[in-house]
């Protein structure tokens, strides 16, 4: 993956607790052009060589591993 730019001005967070997924938006919301998925579950959204959020699949299983 090229490199990518996050803006942090602003970080929304949503989760959705039946789907145990996890929503990161960064910045203003913006539709994302690619995604990349960069480990198991892991994917990030991206729009004009900037992630515009992160998205987790599984979050409540994957913090609450030991």
């Amino acid at each position: 993956m090229e490199k990518a730019a996050i803006s942090l001005e602003k970080i929304d967070l949503d989760y959705d607790e039946e789907a145990d997924v996890l929503y990161m938006s960064f910045g203003k919301p913006r539709e994302a052009k690619d995604s990349v998925e960069v480990e198991d579950g892991v994917i990030y959204r991206i729009a004009d060589n900037e992630i515009v959020g992160i998205t987790i699949t599984g979050f409540k299983t994957r913090t609450l591993k030991k």
